[in-house]
């Protein structure tokens, strides 16, 4: 594929409060990790079959992130993130292929950028996948469509790309007409209703497409709603679920700050609980800040097909 340029920070940006979030200041850190480990693993599965699928990302941000300029370099997130495993060569195979994944973005071997979920998503497409992004962030939106507007016409007609909130976009390319699907669902959270807008959003995506396979991102803080989260969705009805988490460090004194993740599969495919139960453990060994750092997975009915 034709090569796409990182994200540059622009020379000004005006906040408003409700879009005041921008990834890149995070990207490539431990939860990008556990959240990419697990979206490469769910399209690897996708790809086994010849039968097309359908990849939605309700919150997409800007795509690609330099690492060594603009947001990204003033907190350096991803030194203790992708950083500490770039160099490793003993990764079990979910992880090596994530790896690998990022590596397509960094000729030479020097890691400069972080591909998001977007771009993974696009270069796990063949010819008859579809790729849907959302983005509401007026620049971080402007950002992502120039990314994918470098692309060669073909490639590029397989990514279709909207300014609108995700929770809202979703209920219109549900059920697909491929009848599969790959959900990302990956809000920032700032804004404490995003909690209660994923189970709203889930519930309405299972109710228009019950076989989709919906992958919920979320972070561990110290936050009530944050607490909850992964409680609700596992005592939801019926659901077919793997909850996977990674906790890098223990919570802060301060109560702000983020020590770990999780990824909550819904309708998770065969094969992946045990390849997490593989990555996990490594995954803590190399990002661990403190004696503290553990991992979870436990799951209802998991290893479906």
């Amino acid at each position: 594929m034709r090569a796409i340029l990182p994200q540059r920070r622009p020379d000004c940006v005006i906040i408003h409060p409700v879009f005041s979030y921008r990834h890149a200041f995070h990207a490539g850190n431990h939860a990008d990790v556990l959240k990419h480990v697990v979206l490469v693993a769910l399209l690897a599965h996708f790809r086994r079959k010849d039968a097309p699928f359908l990849v939605v990302d309700t919150h997409a941000g800007a795509g690609m992130y330099a690492l060594h300029e603009g947001f990204a370099a003033q907190r350096a997130e991803f030194r203790d993130g992708i950083a500490r495993l770039w160099s490793r060569r003993d990764a079990p195979e979910a992880v090596a292929a994530w790896l690998a994944a990022v590596a397509r973005h960094n000729p030479g071997g020097v890691l400069r950028h972080y591909p998001g979920s977007p771009m993974l998503a696009f270069d796990a497409l063949r010819e008859q996948d579809r790729l849907r992004l959302f983005e509401l962030h007026p620049t971080e939106y402007r950002v992502l469509e120039a990314q994918f507007a470098r692309l060669p016409r073909g490639d590029a007609r397989r990514v279709r790309i909207e300014r609108i909130d995700g929770f809202v976009g979703i209920k219109a390319v549900l059920p697909p007409a491929s009848r599969r699907a790959l959900v990302l669902v990956d809000p920032p959270y700032e804004d404490k209703h995003d909690y209660g807008r994923v189970v709203a959003a889930l519930r309405e995506a299972l109710r228009r497409f019950a076989n989709g396979c919906y992958a919920i991102w979320y972070p561990q803080v110290r936050r009530r709603e944050a607490a909850t989260l992964a409680g609700t969705l596992e005592r939801w009805p019926g659901l077919r679920w793997l909850n996977i988490a990674l906790s890098v460090a223990r919570p802060p004194a301060g109560g702000f700050g983020l020590h770990g993740s999780g990824v909550f599969v819904v309708n998770p495919p065969f094969g992946l609980e045990a390849s997490m139960r593989t990555a996990l453990p490594y995954l803590v060994d190399a990002l661990a800040q403190d004696s503290s750092a553990h991992w979870s997975l436990h799951g209802h009915e998991a290893a479906v097909n």
